[in-house]
């Protein structure tokens, strides 16, 4: 699965010949560009935070650490990798997303289900794809982020899981009654503030620790061809290791491949596919080459790692060994953020996926039982909970990926008819 994701990215970065890399200036200008004519929902900015708002969560915090306790330091550069051919892949499906969209009585609607239906001619395959995405919902959106704030908030301020789990329910609920307008405002609002924030603490963090970067950037490069020893609290890892975790919570924290991201991509108010398109590649910038960075250099830069602490704590104590309380404080209220913004961006593809399924109608019931389920996630054990997610993520990207590779060609043609006018 993992070589099939990584796989699709470096054909279609062989086919577009390395736009992500050529294209990412005028991307990143392009989040600010206001478009007032053509279909949508929401603006540029605001699809790229709603997107935004579902990728930046665990993955980049409790995700990170995990790669690094089970597959070392070498993992770091793996996700890169995810990453940097990722963008590719995020580029396509946001392009595919935008324009085999439809307008619907309650605004766009688009995403692989359309396009594996009405560009590949593979309308039983969209469907599978919208049934597993009614159920990743449940873990990559919502159980896993639910278990993440209750686990941390337990060791930091020894509050009940079941009090964290009643709480994000009651928050989560609030904001989606609104649909996607409403969903849009927020994330714009809450998700440049998270970042920014969280990116500063670890700039500060970093600038502290200034002199052992240059050894952390080393063990991610080394180790990423070589085998981690075992040393202190740290069991070891083999090359195989480090590959295998680095890409799967690289996938994990980005989406590139799943097809979520495209879901947001299609509300947006544009008249050019591949402009949206650009705006949501460098969602996966952000995520994984910006925000991920930043929590591996402060865990690889603390002596943490090495004394067996727990994944789901290591990021929260590599902070603590530099800020102190403060710092894990931070880190408590980061997860917590993070994991909200994530349950709002993935509430909204969920209903996606259920309106394609069984129309309007069952949206209403699906939000209730999205919302009921945050406090069952956040009681419930941590593996089951990734296991689930794991596999919901795998079965959500087959359908996805067979689209991506069949309608490459068409990525292809609208790339340079753009890019040529």
């Amino acid at each position: 699965m993992l070589a099939l994701l990584v796989g699709t990215g470096l054909y279609l970065t062989v086919i577009l010949r390395g736009m992500q890399f050529r294209a990412l200036p005028h991307a990143l200008r392009l989040i600010w560009h206001k478009e007032h004519a053509g279909d949508g929902d929401i603006s540029h900015f605001a699809a790229l935070m709603t997107a935004l708002a579902a990728t930046v969560g665990i993955g980049n915090i409790v995700g990170v650490a995990t790669a690094i306790s089970l597959g070392g330091p070498g993992a770091v550069f793996w996700m890169w990798m995810t990453g940097l051919v990722g963008m590719a892949t995020k580029y396509a499906e946001a392009v595919l997303a935008v324009k085999y969209r439809e307008k619907g009585e309650h605004g766009m609607r688009g995403g692989p289900m359309y396009y594996l239906a009405k560009g590949a001619g593979l309308p039983k395959l969209a469907w599978l794809f919208a049934l597993f995405t009614a159920l990743a919902t449940f873990g990559i959106g919502n159980m896993t982020q639910a278990n993440a704030v209750a686990t941390i908030f337990q060791s930091t301020f020894n509050i009940e899981p079941w009090l964290t789990g009643t709480t994000l329910m009651l928050l989560t609920g609030l904001v989606i009654l609104g649909g996607i307008k409403s969903i849009g405002r927020f994330t714009s609002l809450l998700v440049p503030f998270m970042i920014i924030g969280y990116v500063s603490t670890s700039l500060l963090v970093l600038a502290l620790n200034a002199g052992k970067i240059p050894h952390a950037l080393g063990l991610i490069f080394y180790h990423a061809f070589n085998p981690a020893a075992a040393s202190g609290g740290f069991a070891g890892s083999m090359v195989a290791a480090s590959m295998r975790y680095g890409i799967a919570r690289g996938v994990f924290s980005n989406e590139s491949g799943l097809g979520s991201a495209p879901i947001a991509a299609a509300a947006a108010r544009t008249r050019d596919p591949v402009k949206q398109a650009l705006v949501s590649m460098t969602q996966t910038f952000i995520d994984t080459l910006v925000v991920c960075t930043m929590t591996a250099l402060v865990i690889l830069t603390s002596p943490a790692w090495l004394q067996g602490v727990a994944p789901g704590e290591l990021t929260s104590v590599s902070f603590g060994e530099t800020l102190g309380h403060t710092g894990v404080v931070i880190i408590a209220l980061a997860t917590a953020l993070f994991a909200y913004s994530t349950l709002i961006g993935w509430n909204y593809y969920g209903e996606k996926a259920i309106e394609y399924l069984a129309g309007r109608k069952a949206i209403a019931p699906y939000r209730v039982v999205f919302v009921a389920m945050v406090i069952v996630g956040a009681m419930m054990k941590l593996e089951f909970v990734w296991n689930f997610s794991d596999l919901m993520n795998g079965m959500m990207a087959i359908p996805n990926i067979v689209g991506l590779l069949l309608l490459a060609q068409v990525v292809k043609a609208e790339t340079e008819r753009y890019f040529k006018h």
